[in-house]
């Protein structure tokens, strides 16, 4: 025998409805833990030196 609803001060819940309620507050509570810690940037320099071995590899401290 499964249980298809509950009784509650007189109301019936649907067991289905209280499973995907709980199921959205779960997704709420995650996204809302998930705060960025600080503001991502895009780095600007060419693609050869955004590694530290790539700038090894081709210094730019004389080029013009």
């Amino acid at each position: 025998m499964t249980v298809k609803y509950f009784l509650l001060d007189g109301k019936k819940y649907l067991w289905k409805e209280i499973l995907k309620m709980r199921q959205e507050q779960i997704k709420a509570a995650r996204q809302a833990a998930q705060l960025a810690l600080f503001a991502l940037q895009d780095d600007a320099r060419p693609k050869s030196q955004r590694t530290a071995a790539s700038r090894f590899e081709e210094p730019t401290l004389f080029k013009d």
